[in-house]
């Protein structure tokens, strides 16, 4: 198929017929012929407004991955597993690898830009004896990690509010039921960015964008000109088995999970590529900006965290729950300016929770749109003069309301479910890119790419396959052993079961009602 230049082409808010048999697309806001060619080759209609442009998209990316931020947050695992120099060269062989895998993405992101993502390209690309039922594996696999992931933020967001508490108020009493009022509260709150103030969501996100390299300074410069330091031989050099596993190489490749946590989500974009403007060159453009940002930011971030963490069994060990908001109060001495620091931080992952809403809701509409879901019609709504897909962004709330709840009870079994994000996503990514190979190893043509990794195209699928295999078996191990009911990772446990009831479901009533987006797509 050939794909017209980048050429404005104002339609209205009437249906255009684009002149042969299949769907309408219709817009209220200027569609370039290449995306209105997308869309007719992928057999959808043009619903949403393509409002992001490239600075917008990329800053949606970059805040939602959160890298240098959640270098502070979840440095706990690297540094138990692996110590400060596991970290460091972790982080930096996470990074490599992350190359190839949004490498990969960004292709098929270009091939297919649709709100579907992972689950579209499966049905699109796999063996057609398998194209549906993996098809539809895949999208619950999304729906739920997604979901669970506006949770999980929202949890990270709410806890950091109890850690400057109990910083700044030694008679406060660290409640978990406090924790889950916050995480309703900061899911609220991204909610009503994601409805009443949907329209200038791209702006906002490209303000949040300045937010978070200027918020990048305001935390870094302190802790260079105040900090204490620790011996460079000791950060570049030191390995440690803080877990009691029964080698350091283990321990090391348990300890990859911090800084995969925070490579990972620069696929949320693709859940927004049909509110993209040209987006089958925009899109995968942006996600490999927000890779190399974030990456460049982080291990800068992480080099000078390691550097200022002084006694790690002291910071560890800190009232707060979070070994950042210790370190800024030892650096800065002073209440004022470690609440100071920790609030932009709390600001940040906000404003990440928000695009988390943004992202979880698309994919939500998108699989209802292909009849993915229990009340589809309901889900797949497109409200009118709203031009968003109101009904997925309320669901949302309430399931993440409904999930907060469990922390009342157990902090342990939310974080077991909140948890299911990582394996999910890292799942979905193998799927995909499988079927691509399997796609490329039969030499049969695939869609044109105005992003295209070329003759180079398989070799990289292949080395982010075995790449994420990796990440993804690592990510059921516990933090440290021996393993305790309260300790252990019941993430093997919530993401097999999750599996299971996608395989009952398919089997009991999605056979009968879905048939896959590959359906609707035009062959050329």
């Amino acid at each position: 198929m050939t794909h017209p230049d980048y050429d404005l082409k104002e339609i209205n808010t009437r249906e255009e017929d684009l002149g042969v048999d299949g769907p309408k697309v219709k817009s209220v806001v200027p569609l370039t012929q290449v995306d209105e060619s997308d869309m007719y080759r992928l057999g959808k209609q043009q619903d949403l407004n393509r409002n992001f442009r490239f600075i917008s998209i990329m800053g949606f990316a970059v805040v939602l991955m959160g890298t240098w931020e959640g270098q502070l947050s979840v440095s706990t695992f690297g540094l138990i597993d692996g110590g400060f120099a596991g970290l460091i060269w972790g982080y930096v062989a996470v990074f490599i690898g992350f190359i190839f895998i949004y490498a990969s993405m960004s292709e098929l992101a270009s091939m297919a830009p649709t709100s579907g993502g992972q689950y579209h390209w499966v049905s699109e690309f796999a063996p057609r004896e398998y194209q549906k039922f993996l098809s539809y594996i895949t999208g619950w696999i999304c729906v739920m990690g997604w979901q669970t992931g506006i949770a999980s933020i929202a949890f990270l967001a709410g806890t950091q509010i109890q850690g400057l508490l109990v910083l700044n108020d030694d008679t406060y009493n660290y409640q978990r039921w406090h924790g889950t009022l916050l995480v309703i509260a900061v899911s609220c709150f991204s909610v009503i960015f994601n409805t009443v103030a949907s329209k200038q969501l791209p702006m906002v996100e490209g303000l949040v964008l300045i937010l978070h390299v200027f918020g990048f300074f305001a935390i870094l410069i302190p802790l260079w000109v105040l900090a204490p330091r620790t011996p460079a031989k000791v950060v570049f050099t030191e390995f440690s088995n803080n877990g009691g596993w029964p080698n350091l190489g283990l321990s090391c490749l348990i300890g990859l999970l911090s800084p995969v946590f925070t490579l990972l989500g620069a696929d949320s974009a693709t859940h927004m590529s049909e509110e993209i403007k040209d987006a089958s060159i925009i899109l995968p453009r942006s996600i490999m900006a927000s890779l190399f940002l974030n990456g460049a930011l982080g291990f800068v971030m992480l080099v000078t965290y390691c550097f200022c963490l002084g006694n790690v069994e002291e910071i560890l060990g800190t009232h707060t729950g979070y070994p950042f908001i210790q370190v800024f109060y030892n650096v800065t001495n002073s209440l004022g300016g470690a609440s100071a620091m920790t609030a932009i931080l709390i600001t940040l992952t906000v404003c990440g929770c928000i695009s988390n809403v943004a992202t979880a809701s698309r994919q939500l509409f998108a699989f209802a749109r292909d009849g993915g879901l229990p009340f589809s019609p309901f889900l797949a709504q497109v409200k009118p003069g709203w031009n968003i897909p109101l009904n997925a962004v309320l669901v949302s709330l309430v399931i993440t309301i409904c999930l907060s709840m469990i922390n009342i009870g157990s902090t342990v079994a939310f974080n077991a479910i909140a948890s299911l994000g990582v394996a999910s996503l890292l799942s979905s990514y193998i799927i995909s890119f499988s079927c691509l190979i399997l796609k490329r190893l039969k030499g049969e043509t695939l869609p044109h790419a105005r992003w295209s990794l070329g003759k180079h195209g398989l070799w990289v699928n292949i080395v982010s396959v075995l790449f994420l295999l990796l990440l993804f078996v690592m990510s059921f191990f516990p933090l440290a052993t021996p393993v305790a009911l309260s300790t252990m990772n019941w993430n093997v446990l919530i993401y097999c079961s999750a599996i299971i009831f996608a395989i009952g479901f398919y089997f009991v009533r999605g056979k009968n009602v879905y048939a896959g987006p590959v359906t609707l797509v035009k062959q050329f």
